[in-house]
């Protein structure tokens, strides 16, 4: 298994002992305001195993993210397969932190290691990322790394209730640039 490292910043397999503070994360209702409902621990949990499962039959997938001066858990970035029933396919790069890891530039510099795993190691053509059209923290990260909205592409995620976590934004960027 490929683990990724920054300067900053080491890209891991799950460990047990991160279901507790991954189960804080997705219960703050900042960090879950552009996902939906904060989830159960028992939720929280199912999400690792079904990060894991993916890992393990694809090869890629949600990284744990740590902080490598402190070993912190902060939170994951890494790789999915875009869900079915949207408008598009192919994989996208995404990533969620707890709020006490935001303003430090961790989720861009994840977000690189990831990119150049997916461009440099799996041989991606495109990576896409996906967020409300209201998540503007998450979409100047996906400015910052290079990506570019691709308005053509938004949609209306059919999962969403009515309301702002409906109206989605679409980003690209290719291996060329």
């Amino acid at each position: 298994m490929t683990e990724l490292r920054t300067d900053r910043l080491v890209l891991r397999r799950w460990r047990d002992s991160d279901l507790a503070p991954w189960a804080a994360i997705n219960a703050d209702p900042e960090v879950r305001e552009h996902l939906g409902d904060p989830l159960t621990r028992e939720q929280s949990d199912a999400s690792v195993a079904g990060f894991r499962d993916d890992f393990d039959r694809r090869g890629y997938g949600w990284w744990a993210v740590e902080v490598r001066a402190t070993g912190e858990f902060i939170g994951f970035a890494g790789l999915d397969a875009v869900e079915d029933g949207l408008p598009f396919t192919g994989v996208e790069i995404g990533w969620r932190l707890a709020r006490s890891a935001w303003g430090r530039g961790y989720a861009g510099e994840a977000a690189r290691a990831v990119l150049a795993h997916g461009f440099e190691v799996l041989d991606l053509p495109e990576i896409l990322a996906v967020t409300t059209a209201t998540n503007v923290r998450s979409q100047a990260v996906m400015r910052r790394i290079g990506m570019t909205r691709d308005a053509s592409g938004d949609f209306d995620d059919p999962d969403a209730p009515e309301g702002p976590l409906r109206p989605n934004v679409l980003f690209r960027i290719t291996r060329d640039g």
